[in-house]
């Protein structure tokens, strides 16, 4: 398949669905494409109702373009990840991997316009995140959650107020960012450097204030961002966990036992911020994103030098914070229910402490003078209620006869 068949394919599938997110081409199924988290597929000219060994083997030599590098990898190692470029009209962010002896072809959409924070109806905490001179900030979530376009939108921040040299290393390179007063080199993994680890102790090198580190995905990448940050750099990385309490379990994950103690130090002393989002699904159609966000302070700090313990929980930490623009899951979920963007059901299926967040949406209704509970009456039953009263009489008749 030439790159302009390929081209014209991309082109009707995103005709058809302007708002997808993700593009899947697999054997045995039609070519289906995500939007808002439903996979669906789409009915081109020409069709291709099954899609079979060799169409999709031929896709991905297109999507690859000769490159002898990344075919050594896919063969290799089974998968490879690249970019893709549609002219004029969308980017892809591509995975090809192999499955049951074929190839199946998953293309990630990315923004063209780099996004800001008010674009993105992100927290104020966010610029704050922007304006930080150094330590380390760690945007997380579960793939798809849009971590990596939450990061867009702080180095745009970054990018319209500060005149510092920003190196970006990105597995692919997602936006495309122009130099306003920053100054930016964005590095791809495998085609300007081999590993995490060593693209980041490269940029050590390279003079730059700002660092961006796709993901850190190993205890090397997790050393070395430390040593970036406690030497007067702001690093700003992203890892796939749900929440900040996990995120920290996570990183002390990567270290041997004996090691726990130093590395509990040196996270308590350069991480300035944890930002987790979730997607969840809007009323009017799409998904709503959900922050749990939560600085630093005394408290943070001492439970991260010892651990959790009850009433020095991160999410207790966080909760107790609110005046300093944290925010807990839940409170962004009710936040998302007050102003109308998610059902009372979503908000509670997704919530870290149901309760919480119940309680949270009854004040709300009791302020809009909305019922609370479904329950219309609490009448008692009137059978239980007349066998009550004879037997009371009952009662006072024998007292009666007593007395007499």
């Amino acid at each position: 398949m030439k790159q302009t068949e390929l081209d014209h394919i991309l082109s009707a599938v995103l005709q058809l669905r302007p708002k997808a997110s993700d593009l899947n081409f697999t054997v045995g199924r039609p070519i289906q494409a995500e939007t808002d988290g439903i996979l669906e597929e789409v009915n081109i000219k020409p069709n291709f109702p099954r899609l079979t060994p060799f169409q999709t083997e031929e896709i991905a030599l297109a999507v690859l373009n000769d490159d002898r590098r990344l075919t050594e990898i896919l063969i290799r190692e089974g998968s490879c990840d690249c970019s893709y470029s549609l002219p004029g009209q969308a980017r892809f962010r591509v995975n090809i991997f192999s499955q049951r002896s074929t190839y199946s072809i998953v293309m990630r959409r990315l923004e063209t316009k780099v996004p800001t924070i008010e674009e993105l109806d992100l927290p104020e905490t966010f610029i704050k995140m922007a304006e930080e001179q150094n330590g380390i900030i760690f945007i997380t979530g579960a793939t798809g959650s849009g971590k990596s376009t939450t990061l867009a939108a702080i180095l745009e921040h970054i990018n319209q107020n500060k005149a510092v040299h920003v190196v970006t290393l990105e597995d692919p390179v997602e936006f495309l960012h122009p130099h306003i007063k920053a100054t930016f080199n964005q590095r791809e993994l495998r085609k300007d450097f081999p590993n995490f680890s060593t693209g980041l102790r490269a940029a050590l090198r390279q003079a730059p204030k700002v660092i961006l580190v796709g993901e850190m995905r190993d205890r090397e990448t997790v050393e070395i961002g430390l040593n970036a940050a406690e030497t007067g750099h702001l690093v700003l990385t992203s890892l796939h966990t749900i929440n900040t309490g996990q995120t920290i379990n996570r990183l002390l994950g990567m270290f041997d036992k004996d090691e726990e103690g130093q590395v509990r130090s040196r996270l308590a002393d350069t991480i300035r911020w944890i930002g987790c989002q979730r997607l969840v699904p809007k009323i009017d159609g799409g998904r709503q994103a959900v922050m749990e966000v939560m600085g630093t302070n005394l408290r943070v700090k001492d439970s991260i030098l010892h651990g959790e313990r009850e009433g020095k929980t991160f999410y207790e930490i966080t909760k107790e914070s609110s005046n300093f623009g944290w925010c807990t899951f839940d409170d962004s979920l009710i936040d998302a229910y007050q102003t109308g963007k998610i059902t009372k059901e979503t908000a509670e299926t997704h919530a870290t402490v149901r309760a919480n967040v119940a309680r949270g949406i009854d004040k709300i209704k009791s302020v809009r003078g909305q019922k609370t509970s479904d329950i219309e009456d609490l009448n008692l039953d009137q059978q239980y209620e007349d066998t009550r009263m004879r037997q009371a009489s009952s009662v006072k008749k024998k007292e009666g006869r007593r007395k007499r």
